[in-house]
């Protein structure tokens, strides 16, 4: 595996891997990587002739300066993972290598409605900062495809409306969730959690797994409470939204759509550690 800490020269090296007609596949994370990114770099290497994979905690997402400052860093185990997957570059930069002007300023984004609801609304800004660096990372390492988790749904809808609004040609690929045993879903965010709030945490598996199962006995209503009640008597202490909506627009589901494909979304805090997780029901 190549490490690359600077743009130009990454950037130098893959335009003679594109001239010799070989795919690149990209897989963009910030680190603290577990199976959920290695299922991505599979697919990757599977697909495509060469796999590159970035690590880059993006400052500009964080609408909480103390999230970012607990975001988990193991960048040496991280580098063994990648290793041992077969990943052909990883791409390291510093902060000042992403955004050599400076953090504040940048373009504006158009992503509509979807920087307004669920994460939007209770991370603003956040959309913007995801656009902002993978709009620069695509544009260094200028992939066919790009491999990214549905365990952060709408994220990958904002990246298919960002590809298309700036003509970008990379086709996003969207790999299912990865989940530990007993069904939480993976994330970096779970090297925070103590054995006893990771137990706990599973409640949001259960509340998805009860909409799921019972999409057809109650209302939307009916269902977002119970589910509500599940994963706060399972130990978190904040909801920001339990959803129920259509997949391919993320706006409200109601008891007319229930025989249609939806999607359940929660956001919740469990010690002080916000997760997410969704799930495709009906």
């Amino acid at each position: 595996m190549i490490i690359f800490k600077k743009a130009e020269a990454l950037k130098k090296h893959l335009e003679k891997i594109t001239k010799s007609a070989q795919s690149i596949g990209f897989v963009p994370t910030m680190g603290a990587l577990h199976q959920g990114h290695l299922a991505l770099i599979r697919e990757s290497r599977q697909h495509c002739d060469v796999t590159v994979c970035s690590i880059f905690v993006n400052p500009v997402q964080f609408n909480d300066p103390k999230d970012f400052e607990k975001y988990p860093v193991t960048t040496e185990n991280d580098i063994l993972l990648l290793e041992e997957e077969g990943t052909d570059i990883l791409f390291l930069p510093s902060v000042n290598e992403i955004y050599p002007g400076g953090l504040a300023g940048g373009i504006h984004y158009n992503i509509g409605y979807l920087e307004n609801i669920l994460e939007g609304h209770y991370r603003p800004g956040h959309f913007q900062g995801v656009c902002r660096v993978l709009h620069r990372l695509l544009d260094i390492v200028n992939p066919g495809s790009m491999f990214m988790g549905l365990k952060d749904y709408q994220q990958c809808m904002v990246v298919k409306r960002l590809l298309e609004e700036h003509n970008i040609p990379a086709q996003l690929k969207m790999v299912d969730t990865l989940r530990e045993t007993g069904g939480l879903a993976m994330s970096s965010r779970n090297l925070r959690l103590s054995p006893a709030a990771r137990q706990k945490a599973l409640a949001i598996y259960h509340a998805l797994t009860y909409i799921k199962h019972n999409i057809a006995a109650f209302t939307v209503e009916q269902l977002r409470q119970q589910a509500t009640r599940i994963i706060i008597e399972g130990g978190f202490e904040k909801i920001d939204y339990v959803a129920i909506c259509h997949p391919g627009t993320l706006q409200p589901a109601g008891d007319a759509d229930k025989n249609a494909p939806l999607v359940a979304l929660v956001a919740a805090f469990i010690d002080g550690i916000r997760l997410i997780d969704n799930m495709l029901v009906g």
